[in-house]
């Protein structure tokens, strides 16, 4: 298909998936639970940072964790003791444990304390067209206490290769805008401009058939490629496309 059709079929799709319906079965219906600006980032960013697998089971160890959390995660974060840490150690999903999770909650107690908070850090290192470098900037800050070697895998790194599928997901709830009342557009210092999209198996088989995407690794390579073929059909928001992408690759095995 040219250009112009392959752009009209995915803002078709875009228009679909991006829809309140879209959190029934998603992980973002749970920052969509708290109306504090606090609270919706910690709980997203907690939420992506366990966002692989079997969805159900992310939407459930999530609330579970939010529970451990007292349904307030910032003033946890914030005011925790020891003794409440503790009874974080039930936790786990998949690879991530209660030992990764204590260590998740001194770092944003760190960057909310020390640092401005989660905006204030991915903003510092934002560059003009791309939030890529921020994100390894980021990874930086969160690791700067002392800590486990093995946490450090639950944060990719894009200088690495790594294409942040979760890290960039979390940045689309936060930077797009609530027009549909499913992302949030909480953070005013980033644009949706600069965002790039959440690259997975279901997304990177889509934009290949597609013909968006020719690298065979869903990498910082071809995070890269996708990027730009996406900013060819919308420069303003080329993450948008990502309800078409996901959408087409889970629900309608495109």
């Amino acid at each position: 298909m040219t250009k112009a059709e392959l752009k009209e079929f995915l803002d078709a799709k875009v228009e679909q998936y991006n829809h309140p319906s879209f959190l029934e079965d998603d992980p973002l219906q749970i920052p969509h639970r708290f109306t504090n600006k606090e609270d919706i980032e910690i709980s997203g960013f907690l939420t992506a940072t366990i966002a692989w697998g079997n969805r159900k089971s992310i939407i459930k160890n999530a609330s579970s964790l939010m529970e451990l959390m007292g349904q307030s995660p910032y003033a946890f974060v914030c005011n925790h003791s020891e003794v409440e840490l503790e009874h974080l150690g039930s936790f786990v999903h998949r690879t991530f444990n209660a030992l990764d999770l204590n260590y998740f909650i001194k770092s944003l107690q760190n960057i909310y304390t020390k640092h401005g908070g989660l905006e204030a850090v991915f903003t510092q290192f934002q560059q003009k067209e791309t939030l890529q470098p921020a994100i390894s900037e980021f990874k930086k800050v969160f690791f700067e206490l002392p800590h486990q070697q093995r946490t450090t895998k639950h944060v990719s790194d894009p200088a690495k290769g790594s294409a942040a599928k979760r890290i960039n997901m979390f940045l689309r709830w936060m930077v797009r805008d609530n027009d549909t009342g499913v992302d949030f557009g909480l953070w005013k210092h980033l644009k949706p401009s600069q965002l790039s999209c959440p690259l997975d198996v279901h997304s990177g088989n889509v934009a290949r058939k597609l013909k968006l995407l020719k690298r065979k690794q869903n990498d910082a390579k071809a995070l890269a490629e996708l990027d730009s073929n996406l900013r060819k059909l919308d420069a303003s928001d080329p993450v948008k496309y990502d309800f078409a992408l996901f959408g087409l690759g889970v629900f309608e095995n495109f």
